[in-house]
């Protein structure tokens, strides 16, 4: 296991924490969100800042890309949807209350959670509200969704599919998107659900809280399926990958999880903090800490493999494309890693300034 890399070269940096970030699903863009109120899109291929976002009125909590259009959410109660070839805001979707956590795009539908205890969906071409989601007690966090096609029936109000929510009540939510209506309570947890993960086919919905448990429900009939028992701390983040459930913990560590039977197959240790983001990809679990380090485990035998240090403050979010690593920090860094041969590894910084230009460094 080797050390961390070492930074290619320094233009500029956020003036806020990066808060989250996106890859389009080309490949081909970055995304991220950041405490200064901007968004920024870059290039994967050099590391090039393609457009800075302004326009929202305090931090950006979430964002997402796609091919031809990316948005973002803010605190400022708002979420905006820009257009990425001009960096121009397209459209301005208000109506919520208070700070929003989290959006979704999918089957062309667009849907948020926030802090007002609300879920909402909206048009995406005309940016109104085509449906609330009202009946959490608290704060809304996570958000999943079923499209039809992967539901084993088609009555009319399940038309629209369903929306997944998680909140800091205790409970997720199963909502029918076509009629707004709440399909199922799924009720177990002691304490917040912070984040949840969705098997579409199977109709499973994986649920992650501060009493430090996952759960396993079936979101159609809300039956409790399994719990999964083991971490010492709140659960942080969930990746499903080939029915394995990987978890981040505030007690320091992964744990891999059959999804099937609950059973823990194996833990990743060595994180000095929290483990605030994993990211499963080609063999390769990548995993981001409160101690400001990513590192790289083997999935199947669990052995450390890289250590990658940098950053100053916690990892909030990690991506991954071919053979590179991006890390977004609360430092304000956007950092790119050459994961080619683990374990040898180097990095170098983004620039947000539009037009600075870095060396190429190509997805392998």
């Amino acid at each position: 296991m080797g050390g961390g890399g070492s930074a290619l070269r320094v233009c500029a940096e956020h003036r806020g924490g990066i808060n989250w970030l996106s890859l389009s699903p080309d490949g081909q863009r970055l995304l991220t969100g950041s405490e200064d109120g901007t968004a920024r899109l870059w290039s994967t291929a050099d590391g090039r800042c393609c457009a800075l976002l302004r326009g929202h009125e305090s931090y950006v909590t979430f964002c997402q890309l796609e091919d031809e259009a990316a948005f973002t959410c803010s605190a400022d109660r708002t979420i905006r949807k820009w257009d990425v070839r001009t960096g121009q805001c397209l459209q301005v979707f208000r109506g919520h209350t208070s700070i929003v956590n989290r959006i979704l795009v999918a089957n062309s539908q667009l849907f948020s959670s926030s802090y007002d205890r609300t879920a909402r969906a909206w048009s995406v071409d005309k940016g109104q509200v085509s449906r609330e989601f009202r009946g959490h007690r608290n704060c809304v966090l996570a958000l999943a969704y079923s499209a039809p096609r992967d539901l084993p029936f088609q009555e009319e109000p399940a038309a629209g599919g369903l929306l997944v929510t998680g909140s800091t009540d205790g409970t997720a939510k199963v909502w029918q998107v076509a009629s707004g209506c709440c399909h199922q309570t799924l009720r177990g947890h002691t304490g917040a659900v912070l984040c949840l993960v969705l098997d579409a086919p199977s109709h499973t919905a994986f649920t992650g809280s501060t009493d430090t448990t996952i759960r396993a429900w079936d979101i159609l009939s809300g039956e409790q399926l399994r719990v999964f028992r083991e971490h010492q701390g709140s659960v942080i983040c969930l990746e499903l990958v080939d029915q394995h459930v990987y978890s981040g913990s505030a007690d320091r560590t992964v744990k891999c999880w059959l999804a099937d039977s609950g059973e823990c197959v194996r833990t990743f240790p060595a994180h000095r903090h929290s483990v605030s983001t994993l990211k499963y990809h080609a063999g390769t679990l990548f995993t981001g800490s409160g101690d400001a380090r990513a590192r790289a485990f083997d999935a199947q035998s669990g052995a450390l493999q890289r250590v990658f240090r940098g950053h100053a403050f916690v990892i909030n979010c990690i991506q991954v494309h071919g053979q590179v690593l991006f890390t977004a920090s609360h430092d304000g860094h956007l950092r790119l890693w050459d994961v080619r041969g683990l374990p040898r590894s180097r990095s170098r910084l983004f620039s947000n300034k539009v037009g600075c230009a870095t060396a190429p460094l190509q997805p392998a």
